[in-house]
């Protein structure tokens, strides 16, 4: 009965070690599911919000944080270099108004001779056609046109009030013939003649200046300004060669009437306020510089003195008599210098405009230049920052990743299996060495994870010391089980009595079931059954092992 009994409690320590070893490998597979399930449930709900703002990458979190910058960097930029090319735009289209200025000009000054050469033989011959006069103003409606050609192309433009005035002086130039037509008919009102043309010669005279105002150039407008107020002490210069001619030229001998005796010295006085605005505008040595080579012309000279002579209560009457012809040719010295002194402005006036649109469009492309280098350079020095703070974290990730799914649970597993002491627990750190926030995390991290390992190292040693707690007391146990057996076998085979003999075979079931336990906290502790069978064994025996296992076998 014993022998069977004993091998049937190895059979059964050896299934329940087999059981117990079962358990422990399906805890382990249990735990790993467990990390896998959690892992994915991480992913799952990192996947299912990621369009929240706290779930983006850092990237992606860094390029929207220097997007926004470099984008309103981008807007104001182009907004300046637009502004710039407006701006040049705007002084290219200047470059015209110095060719419109000199048109105007030619014009003017067409008109004025047109309008002085006429005078004397309008006025002694009424009504007779003089080459001179013919030629004037052949080459005045040659000019026109040119002037057309030249305003057509500030039709696009928004000039303000330079484009009303453009409008009305082309308008005036249509009723040129209406003032040829009644020119000089009355000899004793000469002003409405002289008027008649002076309406479109300072129309002509005022356009470069308005069109100018439109450019918002402070250079640009004090030179069409300086140009504009001797052009209009030229005009008035003009005025009163006409007026003194056509006085000359009178069928009835040199006379004025008192209206252009009055008129002839508001132009004087008109002369002299132009010239000192033109001064005070260009300047003091600029103007007497440009002015030095009239200072000292004698016919000049001349011609100015009978002007103040002539231009007086019955000054004319009693100055000395001479042609019309003649102060025509004298008082045409005074008017030539002052058309070169047109010219020179006019030439200032064009160097400025080009000089001021090259100007721009330097600036347009300094600006661009500026622009695109303090970008680059912004999102350069943005990148490797970025790029920076981006190793870092993904360093740190790839090793918190790596201890939490490998290292971690493989040092773990190791203790468990192997003497705590014989296991290297040394850590090795992320490698963020930075002084950082992100270095700050990296050094925080490698103390949680030296904390972990030492706590899994102190869970290898506790388990190690339960399990040769239960080893030691699983082999005392068994010893006195063994003898405790040896001794109720010895009482069988002496028992005759079948009720003693009931009992005794019920101690020893109790005695068998208890080395069975026993065993099992070996299974338990790690340690291999004290019995084991080193051959195979008959069926029959293993059956006789499983029934005399049941108590009422």
């Amino acid at each position: 009965m014993t022998g069977p009994g004993d091998r049937a409690a190895t059979g059964s320590a050896d299934q329940n070690s087999d059981t117990v070893a079962d358990g422990t490998d399906n805890a382990d597979e249990g735990r790993g599911r467990s990390r896998l399930r959690g892992s994915l449930t991480y992913r799952r709900a990192k996947g299912l919000n990621r369009l929240s703002l706290r779930n983006w990458r850092i990237r992606t979190r860094l390029i929207a944080l220097l997007l926004l910058p470099v984008m309103v960097s981008l807007v104001l930029g182009g907004l300046r270099v637009q502004t710039s090319m407006q701006n040049s735009s705007q002084l290219a289209q200047m470059t015209d108004l110095a060719d419109l200025a000199q048109k105007a000009t030619a014009l003017a000054d067409a008109l004025e001779t047109e309008r002085d050469i006429s005078a004397g033989p309008l006025t002694a011959n009424p009504g007779k056609q003089d080459p001179d006069v013919v030629d004037a103003q052949k080459r005045s409606d040659q000019l026109s046109k040119a002037f057309a050609t030249s305003a057509d192309k500030f039709d696009e433009l928004d000039l303000a009030g330079g484009k009303a005035l453009l409008l009305q002086v082309r308008k005036d130039l249509n009723q040129l013939s209406e003032a040829r037509g009644s020119a000089y008919t009355s000899q004793d009102n000469i002003q409405p003649t002289i008027l008649n043309y002076d309406v479109i010669i300072k129309g002509l005279i005022s356009i470069t200046e308005e069109i100018a105002i439109a450019s918002n150039s402070t250079e640009l407008i004090k030179v069409t300004r300086a140009l504009s107020q001797f052009a209009l002490s030229k005009e008035n210069t003009s005025m009163q060669r006409a007026l003194i001619a056509a006085a000359l030229a009178r069928r009835g001998g040199a006379d004025l009437s008192t209206s252009d005796e009055t008129f002839g010295i508001r132009l004087q006085i008109s002369e002299e306020s132009a010239l000192a605005n033109f001064t005070a505008i260009y300047g003091d040595d600029e103007a007497r510089r440009l002015r030095a080579p009239m200072s000292f012309n004698q016919t000049i000279a001349d011609t100015d003195r009978y002007t103040q002579q002539v231009l007086n209560t019955n000054g004319i009457r009693q100055s000395q008599p001479r042609t019309y012809t003649d102060w025509y040719d004298a008082a045409s010295a005074k008017i030539n210098q002052e058309q070169r002194i047109e010219t020179q402005l006019l030439e200032v006036l064009d160097g400025k405009a080009q000089k001021l649109q090259s100007d721009a469009d330097t600036q347009t492309l300094i600006n661009a230049a500026l622009i695109a280098v303090v970008l680059i350079v912004a999102i350069a020095g943005a990148a490797v920052v970025a790029r920076s703070m981006v190793r870092s974290l993904t360093r740190l990730q790839a090793a918190a990743e790596d201890v939490a799914e490998r290292r971690l649970p493989e040092l773990v597993k190791t203790l468990s299996e192997s003497d705590p002491h014989d296991v290297d627990v040394t850590v090795e750190p992320v490698g963020v060495d930075s002084t950082d926030e992100i270095g700050h995390v990296a050094h925080a991290f490698d103390m949680v994870h030296r904390e972990a390992v030492r706590l899994a190292a102190e869970q290898a040693l506790l388990r190690g010391n339960i399990n040769a707690m239960f080893t030691n007391l699983s082999r005392r146990s068994q010893g006195l089980i063994q003898r405790q057996l040896s001794l109720i076998s010895e009482l069988e085979s002496r028992e005759a009595d079948p009720d003693q003999l009931a009992s005794l075979f019920k101690l020893d079931h109790l005695a068998t079931r208890m080395r069975r336990n026993g065993e099992n906290l070996l299974v338990l502790a790690g340690e291999d059954p004290g019995r084991r069978w080193t051959r195979p064994v008959p069926l029959v025996d293993v059956l006789r092992a499983a029934a005399s296992e049941v108590e009422q076998y």
